[in-house]
């Protein structure tokens, strides 16, 4: 199955549930916009390369679409579909006033030099940008893009419609970006796990955790169980991974990372592939990084009592069925990882009324949004005895449902 097919095995049994009938099914699986454009770069070889762009608009019926930018090589058709209908459901399922889309690049920027990436990123919004607005459709940083391209596609949509700060969100806080915003990814997570971990009767501090994916939003997962008095034993990133059993530095880590490129070589730890991390004996296994890292083929050898999905699509519906069928809780990504769409929320709302907020408020107001989500989708397992990941989606599902019908789509 393609991701995208994979993630609408979710949202069919969603809507089973629910008991929706076709038509309604069919407008809610599909993405209501698909845009592909090329992306020509001069390259600082002089040359000119042509990638390959897309934003894809999954349902706006809540609101103005609102979705992350991917630069990555495996960053193609279906998985953009595929994170744009996650969106959808993560933005209705926390209950803020957006709808779902993706974008991306395919490309390596881990090839590219600064002005390469920074001559795509402005074409690539030159070439979307129609579809784009404050009111219409606004993008954030996702794997492979950070604050820094953030600024440059606000720069390029400024250039042709005029000052536009909320365009984007992600962006460096000096640029009209959130104080919070940074943190915001692993900080829902946490706040998310905190909740769970007291409702399944393990007691975060001094639990043991394992995060496969060491940019922001592991990173700073890592860093906040940390405070936590949780111990971090496995860390790893795309050339390896880094195990101590009697807990890692995150802080040191994070300055190992930032002088070298990887995590690898920290000193007090021993290495660790990427696949040896996520069979770790553990309490806590936080799949951080790209899609279907755990499939129907290492499932079984998974050793963790509790999974926190930080990355979209961590699991492969295979691999949901099988740690369920084992009894190991899953916490979805699109509840885990929704703290950084709600803290783009919250930027955005900033940057309309140029206003900024004091970060004890943004985490304040995030730590609200995040546990009633939660206590939403506990509420409904409790009363259907139905999965994390069925509640969290029956949940998206049936909200998007019911303002179709109020709008009148249907």
């Amino acid at each position: 199955m393609t991701a995208f097919e994979e993630v609408n095995v979710f949202f069919d049994q969603a809507a089973d549930r629910l008991e929706l009938d076709d038509g309604i099914r069919e407008m809610l699986r599909m993405p209501w916009r698909e845009l592909q454009v090329s992306v020509p770069v001069r390259m600082d070889n002089g040359r000119i390369e042509v990638f390959a762009g897309y934003r894809i608009q999954h349902n706006g019926a809540r609101g103005p679409y609102k979705g992350g930018t991917r630069f990555h090589p495996n960053a193609g058709q279906e998985e953009v579909r595929a994170l744009a209908a996650l969106m959808t459901w993560k933005t209705a399922l926390v209950d803020i006033p957006f709808g779902g889309a993706k974008g991306g690049v395919a490309c390596d920027p881990r090839s590219m030099s600064e002005g390469e990436l920074n001559r795509m990123t402005r074409r690539y919004v030159t070439n979307i940008e129609h579809i784009l607005g404050v009111n219409r459709d606004i993008p954030a940083p996702d794997v492979g893009t950070n604050p820094q391209t953030m600024a440059w596609m606000m720069d390029a949509y400024s250039l042709i419609h005029g000052y536009t700060p909320g365009i984007v969100t992600g962006k460096p806080v000096e640029f009209g970006g959130s104080l919070g915003r940074e943190a915001s990814t692993g900080r829902g997570a946490v706040y998310v796990l905190s909740e769970a971990a007291r409702d399944l009767g393990i007691a975060v501090e001094g639990a043991t955790a394992a995060i496969h994916g060491f940019g922001n939003a592991g990173s700073w997962t890592a860093l906040l169980l940390e405070e936590m008095g949780a111990k971090v034993i496995a860390v790893s990133d795309t050339r390896g991974g880094i195990f101590n059993e009697s807990g890692i530095d995150a802080k040191g880590a994070v300055q190992h990372k930032k002088e070298t490129g990887s995590v690898v070589g920290l000193a007090g730890t021993d290495p660790v592939t990427n696949e040896e991390l996520l069979e770790l004996n553990c309490d806590v296994l936080i799949p951080a990084a790209i899609d279907g890292v755990i499939d129907r083929d290492n499932a079984p050898r998974v050793r963790t009592r509790l999974v926190l999905e930080v990355a979209n699509h961590g699991l492969t519906p295979e691999a949901d069925q099988a740690l369920n069928d084992r009894g190991i809780p899953i916490l979805p990504d699109i509840l885990v990882n929704a703290g950084g769409v709600v803290a783009s929320y919250f930027e955005w709302t900033q940057n309309l009324y140029q206003h900024k907020w004091e970060e004890s408020r943004v985490n304040k107001e995030l730590h609200k949004i995040m546990t009633r989500a939660y206590r939403d989708v506990r509420e409904v397992i409790d009363r259907d005895g139905i999965t994390y990941r069925e509640a969290a989606f029956s949940i998206g599902v049936g909200r998007v449902a019911h303002i179709s019908n109020l709008r009148g789509f249907l």
